[in-house]
């Protein structure tokens, strides 16, 4: 045996691949018709449901921040970046991008909730504040 990389129990082997930088290099494509080509065949294109996620998201925590008095001010952020991104959502939907329709849906529902909370409970506070009356004696 003359080299320390030979195979005795084969013939001649091949090249070894080429390197670049240290890392394989790809095979190059192979043009349609030849083997090792798929054209007309690409890898799908993920979904873009990222906005509908979001929205119902922003939803869920607002509609949460309107039962709360106090928290009246994060449920109308919320609820106004709920109903933008359930829309863009939405519009993925339609043109194809995403396939969530319904957690964008759920976002527009939750974040319209989620401004509507906050002025029942300020027309809540300002009827009571009004039938109290003033409250020196």
């Amino acid at each position: 045996m003359s080299g320390y990389q030979q195979n005795p129990y084969s013939g001649p082997q091949p090249p070894p691949a080429p390197q670049g930088h240290g890392y394989p290099v790809a095979p190059p494509l192979q043009p349609y018709g030849q083997p090792g080509g798929h054209p007309g065949y690409a890898m799908p294109m993920q979904p873009r449901n990222g906005l509908g996620t979001a929205g119902m998201v922003c939803g869920i925590i607002g509609a949460v921040c309107g039962l709360t008095f106090v928290l009246w001010f994060f449920a109308f952020v919320l609820g106004v970046l709920a109903i933008v991104f359930g829309g863009v959502g939405r519009s993925r939907v339609t043109n194809g991008e995403a396939d969530n329709r319904g957690a964008a849906t759920a976002g527009i529902v939750l974040g319209i909730t989620a401004l509507v909370l906050p002025l029942l409970w300020f027309a809540l506070a300002t009827t009571l504040l009004r039938d109290l009356g003033p409250l020196s004696s």
